[in-house]
């Protein structure tokens, strides 16, 4: 099953969505808002199969479906917590600011709790008011929760996620180092993220989706220009289970908590930091990584960070080239007061 949000108010307005993300019908009939069928789930999630069923059918009233209509899934929600599931990319970033990898970092997630009041539609740019923050985009893939009992087994936990979407977690590189050296985490250097225009069922993934993490590769685009294709499910140090297990440690997470992966991030074949497209390697789905692997092959970084008027699209594709989740399109504008 395919859910979307389109823009209504602040909660948006609950579409079921065809698999071929063409069509949609209203949800009003079962419910009006995401964030009230997760915490009905259980009650209200056969009732909404059921219309997605009706839909596939045409047997329900349908609409043409557009993208650049939807909220993100969630237009916000009561949790948003980020972790770091690929620790390549922790530390790859880790060395180009000069910061330590602590061995832990292996075996003991990273996860940072983000602003979840103000997230952005898939389609709406991202505006911010200074170029020399660094701005870059991260290419996740993220879950939403049903309730989760505080000390949950990672198991458990994957019993519980509802919903998978991609996002892009947009970071202020320029910002982050100065941020983190006061040892409270970060905050200004992470703005609004967006999320895709639809979330989906586990199931709808098939065989992609294996015990908590999403086989497939996650697509980066840089002003039109292909930057990463890395696999979503290879380097994947934790999965989704795990990410969620560590952040339910000491509390209980509600329905409609939102967990994510950090940024998708491969090795190389030989082991070593992965390999930009037009060498024949994965790419990336951040401008950092390719900083990095710039720093460290030539002693400086070349690739600019994104400035006002470049353009992010991130997407992922099923095995027969179709998009699962729509794409995130956006581009980046100045904010003016």
């Amino acid at each position: 099953m395919k859910l979307a949000s389109l823009k209504h108010g602040r909660d948006g307005r609950l579409v079921v969505v065809s698999r071929d993300l063409t069509r949609a019908t209203d949800a009003f009939p079962v419910v009006s808002t995401l964030q009230a069928a997760l915490d009905d789930w259980e009650r209200l999630h056969p009732r909404l199969v059921d219309l997605a069923e009706q839909l596939e059918h045409g047997s329900v009233p349908s609409f043409r479906f557009h993208e650049h209509d939807c909220a993100s899934p969630l237009p916000r929600a009561y949790q948003w917590a980020d972790g770091s599931a690929y620790v390549n990319h922790v530390a790859l970033v880790r060395q180009a600011r000069g910061a330590e990898m602590m061995p832990s970092f292996w075996t003991d997630p990273l996860m940072y709790q983000g602003g979840s009041d103000t997230f952005l539609g898939p389609r709406d740019p991202i505006t911010l008011p200074d170029e020399a923050h660094g701005i870059d985009f991260e290419g996740e893939v993220a879950v939403i929760t049903g309730d989760v009992p505080m000390g949950v087994t990672p198991h458990e936990a994957r019993g519980l996620i509802r919903l998978v979407m991609i996002a892009n977690d947009v970071s202020l590189r320029n910002l982050i180092a100065s941020e983190l050296a006061k040892g409270f985490g970060f905050f200004q250097s992470k703005p609004s993220t967006a999320f895709s225009p639809v979330a989906v069922t586990p199931d709808e993934l098939g065989a992609a989706w294996v015990e908590g993490k999403l086989h497939l590769p996650l697509l980066a685009y840089f002003n039109g220009e292909q930057f990463g294709r890395p696999q979503a499910g290879v380097d994947m140090t934790f999965d989704f289970g795990t990410l969620i297990a560590h952040a339910a440690k000491t509390r209980a997470l509600t329905a409609g908590t939102i967990i994510g992966s950090g940024t998708v991030s491969n090795r190389d074949a030989d082991g070593g930091p992965g390999r930009p497209i037009a060498e024949g390697g994965l790419g990336y789905v951040c401008i950092a990584e390719m900083r990095t692997v710039e720093t460290i092959r030539d002693g400086a970084p070349r690739t600019p960070f994104m400035r006002f008027g470049d353009a992010v699209r991130i997407e992922m594709k099923d095995a027969g080239g179709h998009s699962i989740f729509g794409a995130i399109d956006q581009i980046v504008r100045k904010h003016h007061d």
